[in-house]
């Protein structure tokens, strides 16, 4: 009988440890990324009583309850934030604590600290690969991420334009129809803008051939007047450009001596798309459909987002995107055996499988969905039922203590 009260004091730790745990599961009903934790009970060893061993069999009670966390699926929640990210599927971030420890982590919001590091909400760096000189290699090992904050983008230079257009096959020559002109802005080493005017003369002599003439402002060089680039270009009774061919070389347009200090500058017009003109000669207005050029500006870095996939987006002020990071990813074979440090981050035990780490969507890892975080995995109506049940488990077993307790006194008041 007395052994009664070991018994019970047994099942009222045990159940007083589940109780923490719902009420851990409940604090974190908000947290991103939180995974919910269950209790499982376990009976203690039995004596057997009498002569005839295992007949009469009482058990000392229940051990301390082993807790194991759920690591199932949360719900991807949309935020407002630029760099939140959310996990679909099985694996984790991977982040590098304050004292060098490497931690795992489903909770996604993410931030940009002083320094450029990407960091988690709670000062963690994230874990991943950064873009050396506009070269992103995800084969090599994974560092802090460290995004261009306050960067300015040097300017690329113009190498070649192009301009998808129409020149009227009706046109008259010396009429008003039988010119054209349309002009493209170009890019010098410094960045500086430039005017190109391409003006297009209809040929008194010969049928199908428009004479063009290509060039900038005399103020946009040192030793004016500019000599611009002249030619011809024909076409054929279809109104297809025949001269000059796919196969001859790109008119080129020189820009020496430019007078903001640039580097000079060899300037090809494409004139083909492939194989397929960007010239015709229809019986339509003369227009331009279409400009093109590869230089730029000197820009501004103006927002940093990610993006699906765990890619670190660079924005400029010129419009122009640029993959700047790549996030990491972890699996874990046996994800239970991880063990909580706080901060919505877990740390591998002896127990833990090597995590295998690389990009995600590879090798059995989830997806990172960009824009979004994984919300905890607690159920408040499970919670609740399990906080009853385990309060009546408690109240059962406060109910045995004061039972025995009573016929303890009945005992000792036999000898009276």
């Amino acid at each position: 009988m007395f052994t009664s009260f070991s018994t019970a004091l047994s099942a009222l730790s045990a159940h007083s440890t589940a109780i923490d745990v719902v009420a851990n599961n409940l604090a974190n009903l908000n947290t991103p990324g939180f995974k919910a934790s269950t209790v499982s009970f376990h009976d203690l060893v039995t004596q057997s009583l009498g002569a005839d061993l295992g007949e009469t069999q009482v058990g000392f009670g229940v051990g301390r309850p082993i807790t194991l966390r759920e690591f199932s699926q949360g719900a991807i929640q949309t935020t407002s934030g630029p760099l939140d990210a959310a996990i679909q599927g099985d694996g984790f971030f991977v982040v590098q604590a304050a004292n060098g420890a490497t931690e795992y982590t489903r909770a996604g919001n993410l931030q940009v600290d002083q320094a450029g590091n990407l960091v988690t909400a709670t000062g963690e760096k994230m874990q991943g690969w950064s873009a050396q000189n506009g070269i992103l290699n995800t084969n090599g090992a994974i560092s802090n991420i460290s995004v261009p904050v306050g960067t300015v983008k040097a300017p690329r230079p113009t190498t070649t334009f192009s301009l998808n257009l129409n020149l009227n096959a009706a046109a008259t020559a010396g009429s008003a129809a039988g010119t054209y002109s349309t002009s493209i802005q170009i890019f010098d080493s410094l960045g500086a803008s430039h005017i190109v005017t391409a003006q297009f003369t209809k040929d008194a002599n010969t049928p199908g051939q428009w004479n063009y003439s290509i060039s900038i402002p005399d103020s946009d060089i040192k030793n004016p007047p500019f000599a611009p680039l002249t030619g011809s270009l024909t076409f054929d009774t279809n109104g297809n450009l025949l001269t000059p061919a796919s196969t001859d070389p790109s008119p080129q347009l020189q820009l020496q001596g430019l007078a903001d200090g640039a580097s000079d500058m060899t300037v090809n017009w494409s004139l083909y798309d492939g194989t397929s003109p960007r010239v015709s000669q229809y019986a339509q207005p003369s227009a331009v459909a279409a400009l093109a050029q590869d230089g730029s500006a000197a820009a501004q870095l103006t927002t940093v987002g990610l993006a699906d996939g765990g890619t670190i987006l660079a924005k400029y002020s010129n419009g122009d995107q640029e993959v700047v990071g790549q996030v990491a990813m972890a699996t874990v074979r046996n994800p239970q055996s991880l063990v909580s440090v706080g901060n919505s981050n877990y740390e591998l035990t002896a127990a833990s499988a090597l995590p295998a780490i690389g990009v995600p969507g590879t090798g059995g890892r989830g997806d990172v969905v960009g824009g979004a975080v994984e919300a905890s995995t607690v159920d408040i109506a499970q919670e609740f039922t399990n906080l009853i049940v385990f309060q009546r488990g408690y109240q059962a077993n406060a109910k045995v203590v004061t039972t025995v307790d009573q016929l303890s006194q009945d005992t000792i008041n036999l000898k009276q």
